[in-house]
This record gives structure tokens, C-alpha cells and sequence, in this order.
């Protein structure tokens, strides 16, 4: 049955995208926010038709740590799901990704429509760079910027080295940053066709007020809270 309810959940999604990527070049005559709403949709779908088929929801602790203003998130990765799912949960939203998605058919298509952060890991002398001066552009524009620090998806109960890209942004453009922690990769295992049925647990932390603090100081409080609160979770 698992085979079959992740058989199907996939299937889903792939006629979804099919019926979504295409219109990418034709809502490029649409606004920013109009274009957003429509190919965030797919996401909407994804998550709902998961519950459908996999039985696995979600439920959320700590929206009321969300601040009014625009903020930097920095989060564990262990799974696709949080980048699907963070397009339900926080405001209107930009994605530090690898270049190399935009080559992905229909996906990547739509997704450069969408104002992404996008790096070229060939040029890792100014990577930084490539984060910083478009994140702090996006921030000013209202758009939350969802970074996730580790760069890569890791399995539960393992990290990877904090990389400084989200925290050195925070400290450039003095916007809050944002630490949550969930044990996606329980439930869906990174590079696993099956889907587990449950209820994933995110966990967003107390803002990390980036004014006055450096980068390290930053980046050192974000993986503290996340890691010690994963731990927790899983």
C-alpha cells in the first residue's frame, strides 16, 4: 500500500506540473504577485494531494514568532517537502537555489519566473556576492528570502556545516532572520520514492534580531536553536 499511495501521489504531481509549467512564458505578462499566486498553486496541490494519497499532514508551532516585517529564513533541509510547504506557511517568498534547477523541463521554467536567488557554484569566489546583493534587493521589496544554510538535504539525526551565506546577508541588510526546525526526512526520506504516512512537526524559532550582531554571532544562534530543536523531533 505504500508502494501504491506513493505511485499515485507522484503521478499526481507530474500531470499537475504538466498543466502548470507551460503557462510560465505567458505569465511573464502578468505581475510578479499575480505569477506568484498561480505557480504556488502547484505547491498548494502537492501538499493537499499528499495528505490525499500518502496521509501525511503537517502542523506548525511558533507562527506567532513570525515578525510584520520582511526576514531571512534559515532552516534544516531533509526533504523536498519544506520547499513546498514553506509557500503555505510564510509571506510571500524568494528561494536561494543552484542554477541548475532553471535546466529542470516546466519545473525550472516556472521557477525562474519567480525571482529566485540563484547561484552558479562554478564561481564559488563570489557566491556570497551572488546572495547578498539580490537578497538585499528582495528584502527591500517585501519578499522573505528562505535559505537553507546546510546547502544540501541531509538525513535525520545528521548535519552538515553551517554555511555563513544567510547569516552574512542578515548582518548586510540588518533584516531578522528566522530559525525553524521539523522533522520532514522521517516522513519523507531524502532520495526515497516512499512517502510515510503522519504528521510532520515544524517548529519555527524566536526571531534572531540581526542588529548589532556579526555574522558568526548570527549564524551561530540559528544552529544552535535548529539543531538542539530537531533533536528534539525526531
Amino acid at each position: 500500500m505504500l508502494f501504491l499511495r506513493s505511485f499515485l501521489f507522484y503521478l499526481g504531481i507530474t500531470l499537475a506540473a504538466f498543466a502548470f509549467a507551460p503557462l510560465a512564458p505567458l505569465l511573464l505578462l502578468l505581475s510578479y504577485q499575480q505569477r506568484y499566486r498561480i505557480l504556488t498553486g502547484w505547491a498548494r496541490f502537492v501538499i493537499w494531494w499528499l495528505g490525499k494519497t500518502c496521509q501525511l499532514n503537517y502542523q506548525v508551532q511558533g507562527l506567532e514568532n513570525l515578525p510584520t516585517t520582511a526576514a531571512i529564513v534559515l532552516s534544516k533541509h531533509q526533504s523536498a517537502w519544506e520547499t513546498l510547504v514553506y509557500q503555505q506557511i510564510f509571506p510571500q517568498q524568494v528561494w536561494v537555489l543552484k542554477q541548475e534547477l532553471f535546466w529542470i523541463p516546466l519545473f525550472g521554467w516556472g521557477l525562474a519566473t519567480l525571482k529566485p536567488i540563484a547561484i552558479d557554484r562554478k564561481v564559488r569566489r563570489h557566491s556570497l556576492q551572488q546572495i547578498i546583493d539580490p537578497g538585499k534587493q528582495r528584502l527591500a521589496q517585501g519578499l522573505w528570502v528562505v535559505i537553507f544554510p546546510e546547502g544540501t538535504r541531509v538525513a535525520p539525526g545528521k548535519k552538515k556545516r553551517y554555511g555563513i551565506g544567510g547569516a552574512l546577508l542578515a548582518e548586510k541588510s540588518g533584516y531578522p532572520v528566522v530559525p525553524v526546525a521539523h522533522n520532514s526526512g522521517k516522513f519523507w526520506p531524502p532520495q526515497s520514492f516512499i512517502k510515510y504516512p503522519g504528521t510532520i512537526q515544524v517548529v519555527i524559532g524566536p526571531v534572531i534580531d540581526s542588529q548589532g550582531k556579526s555574522y558568526k554571532e548570527i549564524n551561530a544562534l540559528a544552529e544552535e536553536w535548529i539543531e538542539k530543536t530537531t533533536l528534539t523531533l525526531i
